[in-house]
């Protein structure tokens, strides 16, 4: 039983199930303002167009809610998208830049085309003479 726990106390530790329950929980908190936000200003100006028939329940009720509901999630998911995109910036911002590449030591003989030392002046298997830049 031990074991059990210390194996599901470790997945539920792990960085990515707490991330995703973070995402659940925001995205439950945004869905309640955006559902606020469609009602108070959204659905009274759909409910004031013109109205088809039965003063505007029936079909044409139905239609107004699908719309308000189309937006909702329109807008929770640009809401989640943005607040996604900052958090992934954030992350990336954390990170190392890569260290930049050592400077070569090898170079190539262009007679033989061996691997030889970056400050020969002299190819060791072909013998051919190269010419040498002194570093500065």
């Amino acid at each position: 039983m031990k074991k059990l726990l210390k194996e599901f106390k470790d997945f539920a530790m792990r960085g990515n199930v707490i991330d995703m329950a973070v995402g659940i929980v925001i995205g439950g908190a945004f869905g309640k303002v955006i559902t606020a936000v469609i009602d108070i200003f959204l659905t009274p100006i759909l409910e004031s167009l013109p109205k088809m028939e039965n003063g505007g329940t029936g079909f044409a009720g139905s239609i107004i809610t699908f719309v308000a509901v189309v937006i909702e999630f329109i807008l929770t998911a640009l809401v989640l998208f943005v607040i996604i995109k900052a958090i992934n910036k954030a992350k990336n911002a954390k990170k190392k830049p890569e260290a930049a590449p050592a400077a070569p030591t090898t170079k190539e003989c262009p007679f033989c085309y061996s691997t030889i030392n970056i400050k020969a002046t002299r190819c060791p298997n072909c013998t051919a003479e190269l010419a040498y830049k002194p570093e500065k």
